[in-house]
């Protein structure tokens, strides 16, 4: 007798706080994989965007929790927390900490973190097992978030991956588009190093930490090359056959709008930032190591889809 017997199929949802540059990458390559994807947005136009790729998007704006995400939330598998904290701490784990803590179909949660939460290290090299040590007000929040999280997952029995990220550069966000357009300046600060990475990388990283989950596990997602700010400005400028572009002591530009407020606190701290348990841990492979080899690439890409 044919057993008539329904298969229960447990589809993989990925619920992304905050669907932007990063985080959509990420689901994009798990789309593809026929995963579920929701992500939210501050404002009606960039949920709709997130629809228009065939996701669902979701409107939250941090300020009060939201019905129809709690609604979405009982379905997700997987969680990715994007949103920057403000001065009130996490909008995502203020309002739905305790929805994703009770949640019986959530077994991982992803938080993007930033490098910012060591601190300054004078131009030495910083890992994992380095005490975080932030100055800034935005690595304090971050770190208090990042606590958090792991804090909830090891309560929880949940798996928990902190990626923190240095400078993040991909496909129209690079210094390729800063020559073009004119804004590229080379910022002299003697000594200053930052690391950098590819927003393919961070996909990478993230994909293999769910493929092999730890309970609480914080990762340094970053290249292989830290190095000064105006050397990837020049390379750029010379890939594009471009004069390179004016330079500026950083104090001067320190005194200018040339530099954002995040700018300048990227410049207050020099570190060097060790991606060991990265590459040891999750199996990663660098598609991009160093930033000659990910200008490169995105310059070839753009040359092919836009040739002639």
């Amino acid at each position: 007798m044919a057993d008539t017997r329904q298969k229960v199929i447990r589809v993989t949802h990925l619920f992304c706080f905050g669907l932007g540059y990063s985080s959509g990458i990420v689901a994009d390559r798990l789309a593809q994989q026929g995963w579920r994807i929701t992500g939210t947005s501050t404002r009606a136009e960039g949920a709709a965007r997130i629809s228009a790729n065939g996701y669902t998007g979701l409107v939250f704006d941090g300020t009060a929790p939201s019905g129809v995400v709690a609604a979405e939330l009982k379905t997700a598998t997987h969680i990715l927390l994007s949103i920057p904290p403000g001065a009130d701490g996490d909008p995502a784990f203020a309002h739905f900490s305790d929805s994703i803590r009770e949640s019986s179909a959530i077994t991982w949660i992803g938080y993007f973190s930033t490098v910012g939460v060591y601190g300054d290290a004078q131009g030495g090299w910083v890992s994992e097992e380095t005490q975080a040590k932030p100055g800034s007000e935005r690595g304090k929040r971050r770190l208090a978030a990042e606590q958090q999280w792991l804090g909830l997952a090891r309560d929880a029995g949940k798996h928990a991956a902190v990626f923190r990220l240095p400078g993040i550069y991909g496909p129209g966000r690079c210094a390729l588009d800063d020559v073009r357009d004119g804004t590229a300046r080379s910022i002299i600060k003697p000594g200053q190093v930052f690391n950098r990475v590819h927003v393919e990388d961070i996909a990478s990283a993230v994909i293999a930490a769910m493929e092999r989950p730890h309970q609480a596990r914080v990762y340094n997602v970053t290249d292989d090359e830290p190095g000064p700010p105006q050397d990837v400005v020049n390379f750029a400028a010379q890939l594009l056959g471009r004069p390179q572009p004016p330079s500026l002591d950083f104090v001067t530009a320190n005194l200018s709008p040339i530099l954002s407020p995040m700018a300048r606190s990227f410049y207050s701290e020099n570190k060097r930032v060790a991606n060991a348990r990265m590459k040891a841990e999750l199996g990663i492979r660098l598609k991009y190591p160093n930033y000659r080899e990910g200008l490169t690439a995105i310059l070839r890409s753009t040359a092919l889809k836009n040739p002639g």
